[in-house]
């Protein structure tokens, strides 16, 4: 079997920074055995396979480890620039992803900037904050929220930037660690985000991060949209918004590998 194969990468306008993703182009849906030796083949942080169903898409994740994400931001971002830039779809055209997260939507402006809607996440505020305090000396605030993660707030930007990862401590968790941006900057927060245990020590660029981030922030500030920078070392910019229990992730990609993967 071989299929069309691309690697974009995700909330950049330039190639090598913002977080790679794998997107590949089906022709009918492998067993998961296969979905997940794919992606550890490829060990890029997210492989999407997308799905022609009618008018719509299927869309599954897996990450580098082989096991299939609930929810990638990212990776929907480079899925959604791979098939306007193959011409698989209309620029002006919606694009509807069918995911285990449910139905995700995406969306293209005149200045190329990437608009999808995604599930909104509360945190909830954790108490037991002994092996956080532990894994960051300057923890401010901690919280759980959606997909098993935990969102520690730090006291600046300085703190998010310079963080250094123990990973022997961050090994078993889903960290996204977040501060206001400082005085003066075009952003409004910044952010890292951690997960060890799915194969991704850290990760570039997360958008389904900023499902937790959004609403976390429009509580925290009183107001409904921001600009977003994840400060890892590649980096990448995001736009987004609340929209009721939704939240709005945009997002610019660039495609940087064209092929065919066979087995």
């Amino acid at each position: 079997m071989q299929f069309r194969y691309f690697q974009a990468d995700a909330f950049t306008a330039a190639p090598f920074k913002g977080n790679p993703a794998a997107v590949c182009l089906l022709n009918e849906m492998p067993p998961d055995a296969v979905l997940s030796n794919i992606a550890k083949e490829l060990q890029l942080p997210m492989t999407a396979f997308l799905l022609k169903q009618q008018h719509d898409y299927q869309l599954r994740w897996f990450s580098p480890a082989g096991t299939e994400s609930q929810l990638c931001g990212h990776a929907t971002l480079a899925s959604a620039h791979i098939l306007w830039e193959t011409g698989a779809l209309p620029t002006d055209k919606a694009i509807r992803f069918h995911t285990v997260a449910g139905l995700l939507t995406a969306t293209r402006g005149n200045d190329g900037w990437i608009t999808m809607d995604f599930p909104g996440f509360d945190t909830t505020p954790e108490t037991d904050t002994a092996v956080f305090s532990n894994i960051f000396p300057n923890l401010t605030a901690l919280y759980r929220t959606g997909g098993g993660r935990y969102l520690a707030e730090l006291p600046n930007e300085a703190a998010v930037r310079d963080y250094t990862p123990d990973f022997h401590l961050l090994n078993p968790y889903k960290v996204i660690i977040t501060a206001l941006a400082d005085a003066g900057k075009p952003y409004d927060f910044v952010s890292r985000f951690f997960s060890p245990v799915s194969g991704v020590p850290e990760d570039a660029v997360t958008g389904s991060a900023h499902s937790a981030l959004v609403p976390f922030y429009a509580k925290k500030l009183g107001k409904t949209s921001f600009n977003a920078l994840q400060v890892s070392p590649r980096g990448g910019e995001l736009r987004v918004a609340l929209k009721g229990d939704r939240v709005e992730i945009a997002g610019q990609a660039v495609t940087v590998v064209e092929g065919v993967l066979r087995y």
